[in-house]
């Protein structure tokens, strides 16, 4: 069945429909990713944005569960240039096509993804339509398009209640603490409130509490704190700040998330009450754009944004440069940054813009990429390790004994 990808300047793509049987208007974004793109599927930080891969070959390993970064896909619609429906993977659990008819996600294939991407590079990120309807009206379509916007989309994909995810112990329940894999988001979503996973890995953070502020998290951000011995409570993104604080954890995780940072006004005043603690701090992506405005600095939108997995970050408290993960539109504006509050402590090699932040005389450093990142690159896995130090001797603030 032909369909077509219609964007709000207009450039109208004929291709194939693949995926759920459903029209949608939604922000059109490009990911550089050469794989992972189930966990570009499942990640909560696509909420109100159809995807467009710039790989040529989608689909050919497969759907595994196992590698989903949330119970269930989250983009409006899948844009690619050849879909695999027939995948070889020993691992796979079913193919692309139906994990996209199972999940309601409809989508477009064989277009030029290529030139669309080179669109959205020139005049940055827009809306647009994925539609089968040959009989389309632009005049009916293009004011459509332009006024549609993401929302608040935080609360759509947070959880709805706490749950917790805790170390498992290996061999049997009394035996010596092993390192955690991720957890079973089903089961939780089943009224199962506690998962507890299998890997082993070095315990540097066996016994912190951990309070995890679920602002759209990927699993692996839960994940890679437990298998290194944490226990982390998971709250929902309209919890009080009173709440967290009364739990009494030894560090608090802000999580990546979708949408314009500016619209999280709620959530910025609660955060700014942690901020006014003396309780450890790490957060990813939305969470570090939602701290930066909570101590009075300042976003702004980005041209087409950064997301894929082959991102250049230079840490400058070491020199270091990693190859980074990233999902997001909007930036710190390091302009309006006061040093007396805040310094930069990354930056993207390619483009200047900021990349993370430390917080002068607070135990709070943040990132605008994601060090949780599977398939990958890990190269920024040693963050966790960093706020698990962090934890542990908070007497040196600022971050600066952290590296």
């Amino acid at each position: 069945m032909k369909a077509f990808l219609i964007l709000e300047d207009g450039t109208v793509f004929e291709g194939i429909h693949i995926g759920a049987h459903r029209e949608i208007i939604s922000e059109i974004v490009f990911n550089t990713s050469m794989a992972g793109y189930l966990e570009v599927l499942t990640d909560p930080s696509y909420a109100g944005q159809a995807v467009c891969m710039t790989y040529p070959l989608i689909g050919n390993y497969g759907i595994c569960r196992e590698d989903m970064e949330s119970f269930r896909p989250w983009p409006d619609g899948f844009i690619v240039r050849e879909l695999s429906r027939i995948p070889s993977n020993f691992r796979s659990d079913l193919s692309i096509q139906q994990f996209m008819e199972e999940n309601n996600v409809p989508g477009i294939a064989g277009i030029d993804t290529r030139a669309l991407t080179k669109i959205l590079r020139e005049k940055g990120t827009m809306n647009g339509m994925i539609t089968t309807g040959a009989d389309f009206s632009m005049e009916e379509i293009l004011p459509k398009l332009k006024a549609y916007t993401t929302g608040q989309v935080v609360e759509k994909v947070s959880c709805k209640e706490k749950y917790t995810v805790r170390p498992s112990r290996s061999p049997g329940e009394n035996g010596p603490l092993s390192g955690a894999a991720r957890f079973d988001r089903k089961a939780y979503e089943r009224g199962e409130r506690e998962a507890r996973p299998t890997l082993v890995r070095e315990l540097n953070g066996a016994g912190l509490q951990v309070a995890l502020l679920d602002l759209g998290a990927k699993d692996n951000i839960a994940h890679s704190l437990a298998e290194r011995g944490c226990e982390v409570t998971i709250y929902p993104c309209f919890t009080s700040a009173e709440e967290i604080i009364a739990s009494r954890p030894d560090g608090i995780m802000l999580s990546n998330g979708p949408g314009d940072p500016k619209e999280c006004t709620r959530m910025i005043r609660e955060i700014r009450k942690l901020y006014d603690t003396e309780i450890p701090v790490f957060a990813i992506c939305l969470g570090h754009q939602l701290m930066a405005l909570a101590t009075g600095a300042d976003t702004y939108k980005m041209k087409y944004g950064h997301r894929g997995g082959n991102h250049p970050v230079k840490d400058l408290m070491t020199g270091r440069v990693y190859i980074s993960s990233q999902n997001h539109g909007y930036v710190v504006d390091t302009d309006k940054l006061d040093p007396k509050v805040a310094v930069p402590a990354f930056v993207n090699v390619n483009d200047g813009t900021n990349e993370g932040l430390a917080y002068t005389g607070k135990n709070i450093f943040t990132v605008q990429y994601h060090p949780e990142a599977c398939p990958g690159p890990q190269d920024s896995r040693y963050l966790f390790d960093r706020f698990i130090r962090m934890m542990k001797n908070p007497t040196v603030k600022g971050g600066q004994s952290h590296a």
